[in-house]
């Protein structure tokens, strides 16, 4: 976690000063970012003269962003962690895991330096054509921001026990030894090889609650380096061709549209609306909690986020009206399941990045199956609320009213950014950026009081921290699809889904079942980015419409993401809840039930997500 304050010894005072120099530094990136993404919309809207040079410049500062944001999110430990398993161990084991989780992440970023730095001068020899700058002022983010991270490890390694850091550097030194002694062995077996890094070292590395993306990483290069003659240098390049892709530049875009719509108090005031207009009814309030999330996921494209915009708003006046917290957190989580295709969802992104589909097609298919899941929960909800319910009154027209003067600035958002999409203002890209204005200019003026000036930096610095640990993991996850794709594993899977009895019904079955254990364990984004390339060229091949399948395994790795006990966004829900995660684990099956039907229903009614292209 970051220092508050600079502590009295010097150790303490250079971890500080290095944290506070990366978020005032990637703060001004960010900054930077989204004011020319904005300049560039002006620009070919108004002006009607396209600034040729911004692309190039957009892209400089996106890998910096990310490179940065990465290094960010290792000093705030914001990296994504599998936790389910090291939560069992005792206090000092737990202790052990930790020092091993930052030493594994470590280990990498010092097999990386040197590469980086030798992808650096590779970059050299190109020019952008517009600036005319060498690729060399790009290409330095690389090496900075692993540096930077390592540096950052070794100072928080400083605060472990002494015999931790013996017995985990030991343990990496017999895995590495291992991995050198056994080299001719692995390259004798070919592809049987694969499962001892990509399940075995892995899985371990997981486990134990390292960070997946660094999981991810050091997988492959163990991989390359003891079975090929690959360098490393290729993985820098492979991560670097992950995260750069200026689709994913929506990612901290959006990010930080969902912080500043829960900062502005635009979440607020839409959630008050819905509830003086239907929280009078049995199950009213969760009705207001769905709509509230199909409403907000349209604007942060965050899930965490979402939940965090509305989940402190409401559940107060649930509580007040009989609903239990097993219910409150079950409803939550299946409501963030229901709405993953609502765009901009990053998945959605991350999708379009990796698979080359129109990210525009996407967004607009991905609206009908969220709301058919949501009539699915509401039936669930108001069949729940027959014993909780607490009868209330209709509030009156004129606080129906009332509210609904109040949110229309904040209503209209949403369709601020999809107006701004469907008339070619801007593309999906860069419409966050008129999102972020939109949200400041109605803030400041409309509902002042909410946004504080000094609430800039932190907003800007967990921006950058979530941004960097997404992008990070779309790079090594990159990287490891790269390696798995030159091992013959790719030809392989397409040649085993194709042979799945029952064609592509068949198909799209063993697809929802393994989605569903993916996003589970890797979480949406990772699996997205790493086995999309490998399963969509054979759905195109069994005659699945592209946009059908995206949004049948969206919605199957949103069941795995929220489903305990393996499901990462289940303890998100919980933590925003304050709820204890055992609470909800007997009520949630019934809603994640349903959602299974209704997934299958959109499975088989390929209209649900096509009917509108």
């Amino acid at each position: 976690m970051p220092l508050n304050r600079p502590v009295g010894n010097m150790l303490g005072s250079v971890q500080y000063w290095l944290e506070k120099s990366v978020e005032v530094l990637t703060a001004g990136v960010l900054v930077a970012e989204v004011v020319l993404l904005f300049i560039g919309i002006i620009a070919r809207s108004v002006l009607h003269s396209s600034l040729i040079w911004s692309d190039e410049l957009a892209s400089i500062l996106f890998l910096w962003l990310a490179m940065l944001g990465s290094a960010l999110a290792v000093q705030r430990s914001c990296h994504m962690r599998l936790t389910f398993f090291v939560s069992k161990m005792s206090p000092r084991a737990q202790a052990w895991a930790e020092t091993l989780a930052v030493g594994v992440t470590a280990v990498l970023l010092v097999m990386m330096i040197h590469p980086s730095f030798d992808y650096v001068e590779d970059q050299g020899f190109v020019e952008t054509p517009a600036l005319g700058w060498s690729g060399m002022v790009r290409a330095l983010a690389v090496p900075v921001g692993f540096l930077i991270a390592f540096v950052s490890c070794a100072l928080r390694l400083m605060h472990h026990k002494k015999s931790d850091i013996l017995t985990v550097a030991a343990l990496l030194a017999v895995i590495a030894g291992a991995c050198y002694l056994g080299a001719p062995m692995f390259t004798a077996m070919g592809q049987s090889a694969l499962p001892i890094f990509f399940i075995g070292l892995l899985g371990a590395a997981v486990m134990t609650g390292a960070p997946i993306a660094f999981a991810f990483a050091i997988a492959t290069c163990a991989y390359l380096l003891t079975t090929t003659t690959t360098p490393v240098v290729i993985v820098v390049g492979r991560m670097d061709e992950g995260m750069s892709s200026l689709i994913l530049l929506a990612v901290p875009m959006f990010v930080l549209l969902g912080q500043l719509v829960h900062a502005t108090g635009l979440a607020r005031v839409m959630v008050e609306f819905l509830a003086a207009l239907v929280g009078h009814v049995r199950g009213g309030m969760s009705y207001v909690l769905l709509g509230a999330m199909l409403l907000v996921s349209g604007i942060s494209g965050s899930k965490t986020a979402d939940m965090a915009a509305v989940a402190p708003v409401l559940f107060p006046e649930m509580r007040k009206r009989g609903m239990q917290d097993s219910e409150l957190i079950s409803l939550l989580a299946a409501s963030g399941a229901m709405s993953e295709t609502i765009p901009p969802s990053l998945v959605l992104i991350a999708i379009a990045s990796v698979t080359g589909i129109s990210i525009a097609a996407l967004f607009t298919a991905g609206i009908m199956p969220a709301f058919v899941l949501a009539i699915v929960l509401a039936v669930v909800a108001w069949w729940r609320a027959g014993s909780d319910h607490v009868a209330t009154n209709r509030a009156p027209i004129k606080r129906v009213l009332k509210t609904f003067a109040i949110a229309v600035p904040a209503l209209l958002l949403p369709f601020v950014i999809r107006t701004a999409v469907v008339e070619g203002v801007a593309t999906a890209t860069e419409v966050s950026t008129i999102g972020i204005a939109y949200s400041l200019i109605v803030g400041l003026i409309i509902y002042r009081g909410s946004l504080k000036w000094h609430m800039a930096l932190p907003i800007l610095v967990q921006t950058a921290a979530l941004s960097g640990a997404i992008l990070f993991i779309v790079g090594a996850a990159s990287a490891m699809g790269w390696a798995l794709t030159q091992s013959g594993f790719s030809h392989d899977l397409a040649a085993m889904m194709t042979a799945v009895p029952g064609g592509a019904t068949g198909f799209l079955l063993v697809s929802i079942a393994a989605f569903i254990v993916l996003g589970s364990v890797l979480e949406g984004i990772p699996a997205i980015v790493l086995f999309g390339p490998l399963l969509f060229p054979v759905a195109r091949q069994l005659g699945i419409h592209e946009i059908h399948y995206a949004m049948v395994v969206i919605l199957a790795m949103g069941l795995g993401v929220f489903a305990p006990p393996f499901g990462l966004c289940y303890y998100a829900a919980c933590i925003i809840g304050e709820v204890k995660p055992e609470v909800a684990l007997k009520r949630i099956w019934l809603y994640l039930g349903m959602l299974l039907l209704g997934l299958i229903a959109i499975t088989f009614i390929p209209w649900i997500s096509i009917g509108f292209l």
